[in-house]
């Protein structure tokens, strides 16, 4: 019987550091990033009825609510998340130009 030996490993760290120099998983993980501070700007109250769904062509943020009345209410407040959102942005070195807030987005998951 023949001893196999197990040497060719690679490490985690090789592995990790593999996985975060792919294109598509620094945007993933940036685009994450982004989602986790829709709380601090949206603020508590709306922070609850909404949430970011995806991102679009053109630096545009879609955002999940509830109901209409909460899509509406936070189109009337656009300019002033977006300048909310302005030092994440830079820190995260993404670009945002628009907010869309859809209704028919929203699931409870």
């Amino acid at each position: 019987m023949q001893k196999i030996l197990y040497t060719d490993f690679i490490s985690t760290e090789e592995l990790i550091n593999d996985l975060m120099e792919q294109k598509e998983v620094k945007k993933a993980i940036t685009r994450s990033n982004l989602y986790k501070f829709w709380a601090r700007v949206a603020g508590a109250k709306f922070a609850q009825k909404s949430k970011p769904y995806s991102m679009l062509a053109g630096g545009i943020m879609v955002i999940a609510c509830e109901t209409p009345i909460v899509a509406q209410e936070l189109l009337l407040k656009k300019t002033q998340l977006l300048v909310k959102f302005k030092p994440y942005l830079d820190s995260l070195n993404i670009k945002l130009t628009d907010l869309r807030f859809d209704a028919k987005k929203w699931s409870t998951d």
